[in-house]
Formats: structure tokens, C-alpha cells, sequence
């Protein structure tokens, strides 16, 4: 808001308003270098510059990876001019709905702003729940999607949903050993892809 609705709110002079800005006892307010004109920041728009960052992997096997997401979240907050509030590096499903640092981070009201790299990075499933939950407060998820989603972290969260159905289906025994093939077969395809060769421009399928 402008200078002057500042002083209006506070039943004060344009004078004394613009005294107190002269003093920095307006926190956040800055003069606009196109018009000249002092804005101070709402609440609303102060607290969403206070980012929250939250990154994930699946397993311990991706730890390194977990390092390096969450570093290149805190470079593309500080390049966005944000201030980071909480950095959370959490190792658990995206399907995972207990996940005890995510629940921690929502319940606390000290940023308005996410900050995750990929929508699966924040849940498999729901997403769309949590942003619609935190938009009403006045706050935002901001996905970076610098990358596409890692395959080998995605086929985990798979297993997880495939050892949860098994073990309400089948029972605790018979499903390990249903997710053990399960997890062979998929482990195969991966290793396999991944040994694929690569084609080059103008080559014939």
C-alpha cells in the first residue's frame, strides 16, 4: 500500500507517516524507483517472501541426491529475493501421507511460500488438496521443476503402493514375497533403460 493509506490507517499526517518511513520504522517499505512513491508491503505479500523450502527422496540409496535438490532450491530462492525460513530434507514415500518433518513444516505459520522442485518432490498423490488448503490462508506452493522427475525415485514410491495393497490382500508373508518379485522385475526394466543406447540424430528406429 502507498505511503499515504500508511497514515490513514494509523490516524496520523502524510508529514509523520513519511517521517516515520525517513527513520526505517516501517519494516519492508521501499520507494518504488519508477514513480518515487513509498510502498509498504502488506502483510500478506511480506509473509510470502518468507519461502519454505521442502525437499525429499525416496530412500537412503538417494541421500546425495536429496543434498544437491536442496541445494539448488536455497540458489533459486535467493535469486528470487525470497527470505528462507526453513530448509526441510526429508528421506520417506511421495506416497506417504505421515510424513512426520512435512507435517511439522505445514503447521507452522512462520512462510507463506513453498518452495519445492518437482510436484512429486511434496506428494505422489493430493497435491492439488494441499495447495487449495494453503491458498486459503494466503499462501503458495511455487514449483521449480527445474528437472523431470527421477525414475529410480518414482519406481520406490511404486513398491510402496504395491506393498501396501499386497499386505492388506494377501497378508504380511505372501505379500513380501509378491513385492520382492515385483521389485525384480521393475529393478530389470530400469537397469535395463538405462543400458539402452542412444540414438543419434537421423538414425532409423
Amino acid at each position: 500500500m502507498k505511503l499515504s493509506n500508511y497514515a490513514k490507517q494509523r490516524g496520523i499526517t502524510y508529514r509523520a507517516a513519511w517521517n516515520h518511513f525517513k527513520a526505517g520504522k516501517i519494516p519492508g517499505a521501499y520507494k518504488d524507483p519508477n514513480t518515487g512513491a513509498v510502498i509498504i508491503p502488506t502483510y500478506e505479500e511480506t509473509r510470502l517472501k518468507n519461502a519454505a523450502i521442502y525437499a525429499r527422496v525416496s530412500s537412503n540409496e538417494n541421500k546425495d541426491n536429496l543434498e544437491s535438490q536442496a541445494e539448488r532450491l536455497r540458489q533459486y530462492v535467493i535469486a528470487r529475493g525470497y527470505q528462507i525460513t526453513h530448509v526441510v530434507k526429508e528421506v520417506g514415500s511421495g506416497v506417504n501421507d505421515n510424513r512426520k518433518k512435512l507435517l511439522q513444516l505445514l503447521c507452522k505459520d512462520d512462510w507463506g511460500t513453498l518452495i519445492v522442485e518437482h510436484k512429486d518432490r511434496l506428494t505422489r498423490f493430493g497435491f492439488n488438496y494441499i495447495q487449495t488448503l494453503l491458498e486459503k490462508e494466503g499462501r503458495k506452493i511455487e514449483v521449480v521443476n527445474l528437472a523431470e522427475d527421477d525414475k529410480a525415485d518414482l519406481i520406490q514410491d511404486l513398491i510402496s503402493i504395491i506393498y501396501s495393497f499386497s499386505v492388506r490382500m494377501y497378508g504380511l508373508r505372501r505379500s513380501k514375497r509378491r513385492t520382492e518379485k515385483i521389485i525384480q522385475c521393475l529393478t530389470k526394466e530400469f537397469e535395463d533403460d538405462k543400458n539402452l543406447p542412444t540414438k543419434t540424430p537421423g538414425q532409423q528406429e
